[in-house]
């Protein structure tokens, strides 16, 4: 039997792997386990393989989604708290052959920025709007945010939400399903090799749709874990959001090509 030597490995035809040169070589900063880099990693994959980077403009507004313009190695511009959905349109607008996309955390898109989500989805505004709910506030502390469960422990409410005082979590995405401006609409996750074809997937769809002129925004939110700000290893955290996070943000495609699904 012939010696299997490193260049085997590293042939063409043998290749399993290889990183998208659209993300920097920057040391991702998140926390371990956090699921921010898988889905930098397969937005620019999408990009790359569809050829787009050249005319594709990201939008980062704040929170830990205000560091993708560090690794994303594509022209991006860092908007206001909750501000993105507003930029975006106001790029499209200017340059409507541009690919725009945002990237925002649940703290961003259905907190401070509600509005701006609801009427860039409302007005179909053609733009790609990517949505990582990990049901906190992850940069500044582990805050309640819009998206934290019923019971769910953080810095704020330190017993648990409390629906009756604090309110019910806000179900951004099956809300903008409801509007006429959104055209696809999808909830998937990235804690699995499985779960990250799938949103691989939804991704590439959405970048299409806005490739191919379709009429409206294409929604994807990413149920994702917060290991530090939920206080639990990588792996506890990725258990816990099945067991708590998926029953209350079930996966799956909301709406297909401007019709509701589910």
């Amino acid at each position: 039997m012939a010696e299997i030597t490193l260049e085997d490995f590293i042939k063409p035809e043998n290749l399993v792997y290889k990183k998208t040169r659209l993300m920097t070589d920057k040391e991702l900063s998140y926390c371990p386990g956090c699921g921010h880099g898988t889905a930098h990693r397969i937005t620019m994959e999408v990009l790359e393989e569809l050829g787009l980077e050249q005319d594709t403009i990201g939008i980062a507004p704040v929170g830990c989604s205000v560091l993708a313009y560090e690794f994303m190695n594509i022209d991006m511009i860092q908007a206001s708290h909750g501000r993105a959905p507003a930029v975006a349109t106001g790029i499209k607008r200017v340059w409507p052959n541009k690919i725009v996309f945002t990237y925002q955390g649940d703290g961003d898109l259905a907190a401070i920025g509600t509005a701006e989500t609801i009427h860039a989805c409302n007005r179909g505004e053609k733009i790609v709007i990517i949505f990582i709910n990990n049901g906190i506030y992850g940069m500044t502390g582990g805050q309640m945010a819009p998206t934290t469960l019923p019971g769910m422990k953080s810095s704020t409410s330190p017993y648990g939400r409390d629906v009756e005082t604090m309110g019910n979590p806000l179900k951004m995405t099956e809300l903008v399903a409801q509007l006429p401006g959104t055209y696809m609409v999808t909830r998937q996750a990235v804690h699995t090799p499985a779960a990250v074809r799938k949103a691989k997937k939804a991704i590439r769809k959405a970048f299409e749709n806005q490739r191919d002129n379709k009429p409206g925004v294409s929604f994807v939110e990413i149920v994702s874990n917060c290991n530090s700000g939920w206080k639990m290893t990588p792996n506890d955290s990725n258990n816990w959001m099945v067991d708590n996070m998926f029953p209350y943000y079930p996966m799956g495609d909301i709406k297909v090509d401007g019709v509701l699904v589910k």
